[in-house]
């Protein structure tokens, strides 16, 4: 057994699953970059497509099981958390993806194989992966196993400002990020008073008032995001 076959023996002992379809697992292993472009590689890009999708629903699932009074608005802030390509890239590490990875020699040369980029589109094309092998119950049991920690050590929403709550909350639902528009500015020049709109695409816009544009954007924000909460 070489090193890359003890590696991927390693990831399937660690997520619990010994794959029987072997192309199905090697494909979600498989960088794009393998072949540097001389001939077609069966590689992880539409697995990854597909892993995002069933990520989503298993993490949204658990999230509405663990806390079912929040509201749609707090829901979507923690599950952009989870999903994300950072969070997917630290899940792929705590499995051992890295050294199971198929990657060319320049992609390994610059980086690739430590890439969040990467690791992330990885991570989710196992899940694609196992969920082709195996159904939801075991794309599910996954997830459950592999983002424990993620569940366990989440980043404190309020510690973030609301322009990255708000933008998180857009991408949840796959809208465009939000649009800022300096409406207005008076006041004297020592003590200006800014006046800032912010657009979502279906969203009715609101606005905010500061004493500079990134405290507009700030007010902006926090009154978009305490409408739709509101509402959730």
């Amino acid at each position: 057994m070489n090193g890359r076959e003890a590696a991927v023996a390693e990831l399937e002992r660690r997520i619990g699953h010994v794959f029987a379809d072997r192309a199905l697992l090697e494909r979600a292993l498989t960088h794009s970059s393998v072949g540097d472009g001389a001939r077609k590689v069966s590689h992880n890009e539409r697995l990854e497509f597909l892993g995002d999708r069933v990520l989503g629903l298993v993490a949204a699932e658990r999230l509405v099981e663990l806390d079912p009074g929040s509201p749609e608005g707090v829901l979507s802030q923690r599950l952009s958390a989870l999903v994300n390509g950072k969070a997917c890239a630290r899940v792929a590490r705590r499995i051992g993806l890295p050294d199971a990875l198929r990657l060319s020699a320049s992609a390994t040369k610059v980086g690739g194989r430590d890439s969040d980029t990467v690791l992330g589109d990885a991570c989710e094309a196992l899940m694609a992966a196992l969920y082709l092998e195996g159904g939801l119950e075991l794309a599910r049991a996954f997830f459950l196993d592999a983002w424990e920690a993620e569940f366990a050590d989440p980043t404190p929403v309020r510690n973030k400002d609301p322009k990255t709550q708000l933008q998180e909350w857009a991408q949840a639902r796959r809208l465009p990020i939000p649009k800022y528009d300096t409406v207005s500015r008076s006041g004297p020049d020592h003590a200006p008073i800014f006046t800032v709109e912010v657009t979502i695409e279906g969203f009715e816009t609101e606005s905010g008032q500061g004493r500079s544009r990134q405290e507009a954007e700030k007010a902006a924000a926090l009154t978009m995001l305490n409408k739709r909460e509101g509402q959730a």
